[in-house]
């Protein structure tokens, strides 16, 4: 199997976006924010069509759209992000929910219009950028590509150590993060700009309709496992790059098997497991 050139950059490419995902992952069920993860993963598409339809590499859209619409979403619902554990919580998680509401409907249309746009005069070329774009292509990924993906998700990760500290205060606390004088706003947005770079790398891995999966199962279930932060920061990473390993070596040894649809079963599967696994544990104590 690692004598194949696509499953060597296949691994190293699913690891390294796993990983960040596993991370970012983890705060974005922390801070009640799926919704918005998994809004951006529809804001892949119209990016990724975008450059197509302008000549341009893909990557450039894909990366330029969630950054850009994260950042949107974060100044749009900025009184959702400061008031979210405070007094007014309600009125502000629908306030973020309008925002990303919002940019659900501005994507749609564009992505309308770029996909009519680039269908003139592209032939089948489309169709298999669409395809590509909604379903990843992790093993058609060059040695080239599957390194930048690698540096794009350690980057990441590392970005996102840099600030996990002053995050999670603000998080948790907001008001009294704010009141020691935390620039909790920079936070958010920062936060967020950070996911539409993951979500921008894990699009060209999973596809954009799937990859909610591998930021929010693996997540969710070190949420349900771990109660320290650190600890289930590094749990939700392990259960993502332990699913996207399973996920490559399944769609391997079974070709009909998309990769994309391996790595979120698996991932779908370990999280229940580990789920299942506590709830067992809890009640034989």
């Amino acid at each position: 199997m690692l004598s194949q050139e696509f499953m060597r950059n296949a691994l190293l490419a699913g690891t390294f976006v796993a990983l960040a995902c596993g991370a970012c992952g983890w705060f974005l069920v922390l801070r009640a924010q799926v919704f918005a993860g998994d809004a951006l993963g529809h804001v892949a598409f119209p990016g990724a069509l975008a450059a197509a339809a302008a000549g341009i590499d893909e990557r450039v859209g894909l990366f330029a759209a969630t950054v850009l619409v994260a950042i949107a979403i974060g100044l749009l619902g900025r009184d959702a992000l400061a008031g979210r554990a405070g007094a007014g919580g309600a009125g502000a998680r629908g306030s973020e929910d309008t925002a990303i509401g919002i940019a659900f409907t501005f994507v749609l249309g564009l992505g309308v219009l770029f996909l009519t746009l680039f269908s003139r005069g592209s032939g089948g070329a489309a169709g298999v950028q669409a395809a590509r774009t909604l379903f990843g292509s992790i093993f058609g990924l060059s040695a080239g590509q599957a390194r930048l993906a690698a540096a794009i998700g350690a980057a990441a990760t590392l970005a996102l150590a840099a600030i996990a500290r002053p995050l999670l205060f603000a998080t948790v606390t907001p008001g009294v993060a704010r009141a020691l004088g935390v620039r909790t706003r920079v936070l958010d947005l920062a936060f967020l700009a950070l996911l539409g770079v993951v979500v921008a790398e894990a699009a060209q891995a999973v596809g954009a309709l799937l990859l909610l999966v591998l930021l929010a199962a693996p997540a969710l279930a070190a949420h349900r496992l771990v109660a320290r932060p650190l600890a289930g920061v590094c749990a939700a990473a392990a259960l993502a790059v332990a699913s996207t390993w399973a996920g490559l070596v399944l769609a391997y040894a079974v070709p009909s098997l998309p990769p994309s649809t391996a790595i979120v079963g698996a991932a779908v599967l370990a999280s229940s497991l580990a789920l299942g696994c506590r709830g067992l544990a809890a009640m034989l104590a």
